[in-house]
């Protein structure tokens, strides 16, 4: 049996729940508080249209951007886009054409491809000429490190945290494993 700091024993399926010493109401008072306060807090207009702005050249909602910016904590500095959400396949290199007009719409922020086999990333490059950078895919089902490095050279030296995964969903664990800022749809983000 180990011992508590405080001198009490910890037994058999003790599960080192929650501390029950003194205070601990006015954490949790305390927390609480905090956390309303904190739900309560308004934008100045200025710095809501600036956002609403933002959110137009990024070609998102301001509801999407917003949830964005709030989880990671900074703006979007980056698209990563699949090859699965360009719609593109083998014998198909170019994006369609209300595709590449989203694409080019984006303002101050990376467009990077990322293409899955027998797509070749030169081949998506010379095709789409609005793409900044064309990657080699993480393969699927491969491990967490085969995958953060890929990922990794495709992020260059943006921020990850900054990056936002553009997909259809089976590109999903690429923003645990590269630790991306948000993860979107393609069929919410390109309006297909």
């Amino acid at each position: 049996m180990t011992q508590h700091p405080q001198g009490t024993p910890h037994g058999i399926g003790h599960n080192n729940g929650p501390a029950m010493d003194a205070g601990r109401s006015w954490r949790v008072h305390a927390w609480r508080r905090a956390k309303a306060n904190m739900s309560r807090a308004q934008l100045s207009p200025a710095t809501a249209r600036r956002h609403v702005a933002r959110a137009k050249e990024l070609g998102l909602s301001y509801r999407d951007y917003a949830a964005i910016q709030a989880s990671s904590g900074r703006d979007v500095c980056g698209f990563l886009f699949s090859s699965n959400a360009l719609d593109l396949a083998y014998g198909r290199h170019r994006v369609s054409q209300p595709t590449a007009e989203t694409l080019m719409a984006i303002r101050d922020a990376a467009r990077i491809a990322l293409v899955h086999a027998p797509l070749t990333p030169a081949q998506v490059a010379e095709a789409n000429e609005m793409l900044d950078r064309v990657h080699r895919a993480p393969q699927f089902l491969t491990t967490f490190p085969k995958m953060r490095e890929a990922l990794a050279e495709a992020q260059g030296k943006l921020p990850a945290n900054g990056l936002v995964v553009v997909g259809t969903g089976l590109e999903h664990e690429w923003l645990a494993a590269g630790r991306f800022g948000a993860f979107l749809d393609a069929k919410l983000y390109f309006g297909t």
